[in-house]
C-alpha cells in the first residue's frame, strides 16, 4: 500500500507543499515537509501548512482502515500550535486514537529536526461505504 500511495502521492497540493509520504498503515502514517515554500512572509512555518500536513496523514491513515469497501471525508480538525520551524524540515507523526466501522479519529504530533514538538493537530473522519 505505501508503494502504491508513494506513486500516486498524497495529492497536488501535498505535492505542491513538498509532502513526502514515509510510513502508511491506517494505525500510523509519517511524512516530511520542508520549512522553505511553506512560510508566513516572516520566514515561519504558517500554521496552515502543519494542518494540511496533519489532513495529508490523518485522512489518508482512515482510508487504508477503510478499505476495500469504503472511502473517509474529514468532519472535523483541530491544531494546536506549540513552536514554528524557519528552517529545515518538519516530520508529522499519525497515531490512531480510534478505528471504528463509522469513524475515525487520528493525532498528528509535527515536530522539527532537533524533535522538539511544533503542533498538535487531531482530525475526525467519517467512513462512507462506496
Amino acid at each position: 500500500m505505501l508503494a502504491s500511495m508513494q506513486r500516486m502521492s498524497l495529492g497536488p497540493l501535498a505535492d505542491k507543499m513538498g509532502i513526502q509520504l514515509l510510513e502508511l498503515s491506517a494505525e500510523r502514517a509519517v511524512a516530511t515537509m520542508p520549512v522553505e515554500g511553506n512560510t508566513q512572509p516572516i520566514g515561519l512555518v504558517h500554521g496552515g501548512a502543519y494542518v494540511v500536513l496533519g489532513e495529508s496523514l490523518g485522512s489518508t491513515a482512515a482510508n487504508v482502515h477503510a478499505q476495500p469497501n469504503g472511502y473517509a471525508v474529514g468532519i472535523e480538525i483541530n491544531a494546536t500550535h506549540h513552536k514554528s520551524a524557519t528552517e529545515g524540515v518538519v516530520t508529522g507523526t499519525c497515531e490512531a486514537i480510534k478505528l471504528g466501522k463509522t469513524l475515525t479519529s487520528h493525532e498528528i504530533k509535527v515536530t522539527n529536526e532537533a524533535g522538539e514538538l511544533l503542533s498538535t493537530i487531531r482530525i475526525t473522519n467519517l467512513i462512507r461505504q462506496r
